[in-house]
């Protein structure tokens, strides 16, 4: 992959194009041969579960990482078949390492070379590959498992030097221009909400769920359209709750799962998700929970914007859930107006 101009640049100064718009290889032999090194990550997204029969050697298909470590390797090694304008290259180093998370796998790919190009797409490609293959080899368990945040993280070599994401995206946001509506919050458009419903035995038809009806009820109500109330096991709020952010509401309020027990993992999952936490949200909805029971402090809810979704996460009883409510209710219609560009009428109070 070219990492440098093309000295004879087409339209826009797009380095694959030709003066006429035709698309071509970009010329490197002019340019030095220089140690190239690329880093590339991604997170493959699944159930506890699924890890737990990872780390146990249970899955069905043999060993995943070791699968998926090779296919890694092997699509490196074929990145200039796959992509076009790839350049070829002699690959001296490509490495494929996964870290286990509790309802994640991270992927982490290194590239290197000698030559006159850099290696960032063999490295993309690596962790892509290994990524599909996790997949492939765990679907019988999970076929909600979701591939997502791939991209390069730093570079080495070239007329460019060294390259690290973290500083680039924190240049571009200082010289970002700002925007006309500061006080904007995010929410997606559409004032779309989902509600996820997180209990084992609602799932697997051993209860009746009374909390999701009372959520969506309260949803409508406050001018919002409901997608759907889905009921899912504990073990599969991780992929559910990937699914739901990747369809963009502006809200989504889960119930359930947010006790201290080893099933509970909405806290985790929700936190990890969050990009802008507001703990005053959950704070709030414990202290008016405990005005009527002292269990309410062991319920460990979240709350914040995961991008432009609004995320708030509801204890499992219908008490825990009309508390939380109460809470929200002023929250929600205030971001919903913000989102709008305006503010409730005679408001003095500000954040």
């Amino acid at each position: 992959m070219a990492d440098e101009l093309n000295p004879d640049p087409g339209p826009a100064g797009l380095t694959h194009l030709r003066a006429d718009g035709t698309a071509a290889m970009v010329d490197v032999g002019g340019k030095p041969v220089t140690a190239r090194t690329a880093v590339a990550r991604g997170v493959f997204v699944t159930t506890a579960a699924v890890i737990d029969a990872i780390r146990d050697g249970a899955a069905p298909k043999g060993d995943v990482l070791a699968t998926a470590r090779i296919a890694g390797i092997a699509g490196a090694k074929r990145t200039s078949e796959l992509v076009p304008l790839c350049h070829p290259l002699p690959l001296s180093k490509v490495a494929v390492d996964f870290e286990l998370g509790a309802d994640r796998i991270e992927i982490t790919a290194t590239a290197s070379t000698t030559g006159r190009t850099g290696v960032e797409m063999e490295a993309l490609t690596a962790v892509t590959v290994a990524g599909l293959t996790l997949h492939d080899m765990v679907k019988a368990l999970d076929p909600a498992g979701q591939l997502t945040e791939v991209g390069l993280h730093e570079k080495t070599g070239g007329r460019h030097g060294h390259w690290e994401r973290e500083s680039f995206l924190a240049e571009r946001a200082a010289h970002a221009p700002e925007t006309a509506a500061a006080d904007n919050v995010p929410l997606h458009p559409g004032r779309r909400a989902v509600v996820l419903v997180v209990s084992t035995g609602s799932a697997q038809g051993r209860r009746t769920d009374r909390t999701g009806p009372v959520i969506a009820e309260w949803l409508t109500a406050h001018g919002l359209t409901v997608q759907r109330v889905q009921v899912v096991a504990d073990a599969d709020f991780p992929a559910a709750l990937s699914a739901a952010l990747a369809d963009r509401p502006a809200v989504l309020i889960t119930t359930g799962g947010t006790g201290p027990t080893r099933d509970d993992r909405v806290p985790e999952a929700a936190a990890a998700v969050l990009t802008v936490p507001i703990p005053g949200i959950a704070e709030a909805m414990r202290a008016r929970g405990l005005a009527a029971t002292p269990l309410a402090s062991l319920s460990r809810g979240v709350a914040g914007l995961a991008g432009g979704t609004f995320l708030a996460t509801l204890p499992g009883s219908t008490g825990g859930v009309r508390d939380g409510l109460a809470v929200l209710g002023p929250v929600v219609a205030h971001l919903l107006e913000l989102a709008d560009g305006t503010e409730h009428a005679g408001d003095e109070h500000h954040v």
